[in-house]
């Protein structure tokens, strides 16, 4: 996709990892994943049987976005979706999440994917209720150090790796 329809979304390379740690400092200054998470995540998403997918979306050579997929076994997880002030209230979430949730159906042969958010975080739970994910549950402080709840959360993923058409509309930031 061009920047004449949005942002570019492609696939998370190693070159991306610092500009993806600035976003994360900018979204989620108290709880910011490591540049050894990074490098973690993304080694588990090159080569036969990764169970890692993650994406950025760029604009004019500015990463404005990003968002990322674990897999075990037949179970997706949102690891993490940003994206920056500037963009926030665009459809670019809804696209990432989209994107992520047809790789869980398609690809990876999920048949749920769950997540957690901050209870605090509306606009990424109204995100995720539109794409179908429903309450599973609450995890008391894990989101550290600031000892913030989060909800987790769940959709079902139809048989066979057809997915519904999306919602296009809303922002979402989210870590797992």
């Amino acid at each position: 996709m061009t920047d004449a329809e949005g942002p570019a979304l492609r696939e998370m390379r190693w070159w991306d990892i610092p500009g993806v740690l600035a976003l994360e400092k900018e979204l989620f200054p108290q709880d910011a994943w490591s540049e050894a998470t990074y490098w973690a995540e993304l080694a588990q998403a090159r080569g036969p049987g990764r169970r890692r997918l993650y994406l950025v979306a760029e604009s004019d050579g500015t990463l404005v976005g990003y968002a990322g997929l674990g897999v075990a076994g037949d179970t997706g997880e949102v690891m993490t979706i940003g994206v920056t002030a500037g963009r926030q209230g665009a459809g670019l979430g809804a696209r990432l999440l989209g994107a992520l949730l047809g790789a869980a159906a398609g690809p990876f042969t999920c048949r749920e994917v769950l997540l957690e958010v901050r209870v605090d975080n509306r606009p990424a739970r109204r995100l995720y209720q539109r794409f179908g994910f429903t309450r599973v549950g609450v995890r008391r402080g894990y989101y550290q150090p600031g000892n913030h709840d989060a909800l987790v959360m769940r959709r079902e993923l139809p048989a066979g790796g057809a997915l519904a058409k999306e919602a296009t509309e809303g922002e979402a930031g989210t870590h797992g």
